[in-house]
């Protein structure tokens, strides 16, 4: 099975497990059951890990977390491509957690540079900040982190772009989104609930109603990451057509 990323895979077997924030047996045990790909076989045979590993425990941890079991999981994984990029699996991993309530989690410095592989700057803190993966509390070492986008927004540290930038993007996708979510959900009401509130009275219509708008929330989130996809993909092939 391809790892799916043109990064050279550099994560021993415990490096791996210490980003992924699960014990060496969980991987070992993941990759006799085929839920991960095989490590590259570096010098003196010690296996090699890459971020296409880490991405797909990402998506194990989020899967598990909504109940599914191993064997639930396997077919699942087993539906997606073999050459899925890290990228892929975040936005894989980015669409189940859209199926329930955030899930942000209490964690240390210690914890977070654990999980980066790395000591993490004043800077690069405010990096996460800007992009949404943390946010600070009342104590100087502590952190409210969201797991889904933690890996992705570390390895964004190492992209060149300015604090300032990152602000600035994140006020546009901000701006952009919640006037699509206001937009949808005055459709949703006006189109869909409204014939329904004369009948608001029988609980049944009701829990029927709240149901379709539980299940509407993960293909709404997917049919908006596919056009903005082919949205990005077609403002820069016309930016650099026109360079």
């Amino acid at each position: 099975m391809a790892t799916g990323t043109g990064e050279e895979p550099t994560l021993t077997v415990d490096e791996l497990a210490a980003r992924a924030g699960v014990t060496v047996r969980t991987v070992r045990f993941y990759s006799t059951r085929g839920l991960l790909p095989p490590p590259a076989i570096g010098p003196r045979r010690v296996g090699r890990y890459g971020a296409a590993h880490l991405s797909r425990l990402a998506l194990i941890e989020e899967l598990q977390h909504h109940g599914m079991t191993l064997a639930a999981i396997e077919r699942y994984l087993a539906r997606l491509p073999d050459d899925l990029s890290e990228h892929d699996l975040a936005i894989h991993r980015a669409l189940v957690a859209s199926w329930s309530p955030d899930s942000a989690e209490e964690a240390t410095r210690a914890q977070l540079e654990r999980r980066a592989g790395r000591a993490l700057s004043e800077d690069d803190i405010d990096r996460l900040a800007a992009m949404d993966v943390l946010e600070r509390t009342g104590e100087p070492d502590a952190f409210r982190v969201d797991p889904a986008v933690l890996h992705l927004g570390i390895r964004l540290l190492d992209v060149p772009v300015s604090l300032e930038t990152l602000l600035a993007a994140r006020a546009v996708v901000q701006d952009h989104t919640r006037a699509a979510a206001r937009e949808l959900t005055r459709l949703f009401h006006d189109e869909v609930w409204g014939p329904y509130r004369e009948r608001e009275s029988d609980p049944e219509q009701v829990e029927t109603m709240k149901s379709l708008s539980a299940h509407m929330q993960p293909m709404v989130v997917q049919a908006l990451v596919t056009a903005f996809q082919r949205s990005m993909r077609e403002e820069l092939r016309a930016t650099y057509a026109e360079e």
